[in-house]
Order: structure tokens, then C-alpha cells, then sequence
């Protein structure tokens, strides 16, 4: 998948968060967009090492976090950090969006 340019990210940022205020609102209402058009579960690998991303979540202290199990092993992952597998999940965007405002 091709790169979203910056005006795409920019429209996606508008989008999640027109009614967030404040920097704590504006990462809520980027959990919920993640949240609710990430496709999940999907496979990705961490560090050489294959997970199932089953879940996104809101951990205070991490941010918003992918929940990889592998067996029976459960991390959260920051969503910025997360390899993303090709082709990405429905709904990936969303974390380009992300972290285009996040940085």
C-alpha cells in the first residue's frame, strides 16, 4: 500500500478528533477510531517472533497499545511500535494517521 500523503493524514486527524480537546481527549479519540476500524485479529512478527494482535487498548502511563498473545504469553505493545505484517489490516491507516499527529 502506498504512503498517505500529508493532506490525507491531515483529513484522517480532522476527523478523529473535531470534538477532542486537549491533548488527553485528542489520544481517547484516536484509541476509538483505531479501536473501532483496525481489523483484528491479525498475525504480525515481534522481534522475529510470530503474535496475534487480538485487541487494541488505552493503558495510562503506555498510551494506546496492541495486545499480542503468542500461546500462552500476552503483551501490549505501543501502537507505534507494532510491525505492521504486508498486507496491512483493514483500518491501518488510522495508526498513520496517529502517529503523523503524535509526531
Amino acid at each position: 500500500m502506498a504512503k498517505r500523503s500529508d493532506a490525507e493524514l491531515d483529513t484522517l486527524v480532522e476527523q478523529a478528533i473535531v470534538d477532542a480537546y486537549g491533548e488527553d481527549e485528542q489520544l481517547s479519540a484516536f484509541h476509538v477510531m483505531i479501536e473501532d476500524n483496525l481489523a483484528v485479529p491479525f498475525q504480525t512478527t515481534v522481534l522475529g517472533v510470530e503474535v496475534t494482535v487480538t485487541k487494541v487498548d488505552l493503558l495510562p502511563g503506555s498510551g494506546i497499545v496492541a495486545i499480542c498473545i503468542r500461546r500462552k504469553h500476552r503483551q501490549a505493545i505501543g501502537i507505534l511500535d507494532l510491525p505492521l505484517p504486508d498486507p496491512r489490516p483493514d483500518g491501518a491507516e488510522w495508526i498513520e494517521a496517529f502517529r503523523h499527529w503524535a509526531w
